[in-house]
């Protein structure tokens, strides 16, 4: 996995020096990561080293699943709400190059010094040229742009302070909003909230869900999805990992002004489980939670149910 223009070697060269006991600060911070530790005080190279490659599989994942869904979609502005060094920013780029005007919101000192290099090392014109602020997410008001995005944000802040950080994120929002999370219930629990904002704000859900009916989730159970991320030597070697992969769970909520023209009829919500009496799928719809089995003896669809995967539409 690569990142776009040269942001590759900006973040080599970040840490360059900066790279002693790496192993156990990683592991340090992988540890508390998904409990929603905030931005203070932050180890930068470990979360450099450990957690960006992860949190940028995901936005990207995100981002190639909205192009798919839109695929004439062409933003021109976007603002990063809690950019950190710039990872969900890096995601859209590499997916929209249509984008120019790029606003960077972060309130940290310290994230927003390396948002600054990682910037001015980037060779991306939209990057070079974007606008950084230092602002508290609760307290951001901006102007209207076309896509609005706050990656693994809303985590770092108590459940009652969602509604209104997600209210003021939509009304800046000019054709798109975008909302990713840890996949855990914390995570999961603030995008119920966010979902349930934004449909009474009239926002069109492109994606995960493909209805606006009331989520069927209940009990112990969340929303929440996989994406295999190809870990690079420095990686391993800084979490002490023997295989060259981590999935890494994630929650997201794709909210729109407008409908999409087509929809699907549902998401598959769990990894399939193929066997040789057929393929059992969870899905959600607009009826709810169902469990779906598509059987061995209708070859063709058995064939193309094996291929379907946690995530996919259908």
């Amino acid at each position: 996995m690569r990142f776009p223009g040269e942001l590759d070697a900006a973040v080599d060269s970040w840490l360059e020096g900066r790279r002693q006991g790496l192993g156990a600060r990683s592991a340090a911070l992988s540890a508390t990561y998904h409990k929603g530790k905030g931005s203070g005080g932050i180890d930068l190279a470990a979360y450099l080293t450990a957690r960006l490659p992860a949190t940028y599989a995901v936005n990207a994942r995100v981002m190639a699943e909205v192009a798919a869904l839109r695929p004439g979609f062409a933003p021109v502005s976007l603002a990063d709400i809690g950019a950190g060094p710039g990872t969900a920013g890096w995601a859209a780029l590499a997916q929209w190059p249509s984008l120019s005007a790029v606003e960077q919101v972060e309130s940290s000192a310290a994230f927003a010094d390396v948002l600054q290099a990682m910037n001015a090392a980037s060779g991306l014109p939209a990057l070079e040229g974007a606008t950084v602020r230092r602002e508290s997410v609760t307290q951001w008001t901006g102007p209207s742009r076309d896509v609005v995005l706050a990656s693994y944000v809303l985590v770092e802040m108590p459940v009652a302070a969602v509604r209104d950080v997600v209210a003021r994120l939509w009304a800046a929002a000019g054709q798109m909003l975008v909302l990713i999370e840890p996949g855990t219930p914390e995570g999961f629990t603030r995008m119920r909230v966010a979902r349930e904002v934004l449909l009474g704000q009239g926002g069109m859900i492109a994606a995960p869900c493909t209805h606006h009916a009331a989520c069927p989730m209940t009990g112990s159970d969340w929303c929440h999805f996989k994406e295999r991320v190809q870990r690079s030597r420095a990686h391993m070697h800084a979490k002490g990992a023997t295989v060259p992969f981590e999935d890494e769970p994630y929650s997201y909520l794709v909210v729109a002004r407008e409908a999409d023209s087509a929809r699907a009829a549902a998401r598959v919500l769990a990894p399939p489980e193929v066997s040789k009496i057929g393929v059992g799928m969870k899905l959600c719809s607009a009826e709810g939670l169902s469990h779906a089995v598509v059987p061995a003896r209708d070859k063709a669809a058995y064939k193309r149910a094996k291929k379907v995967a946690w995530g996919d539409v259908v």
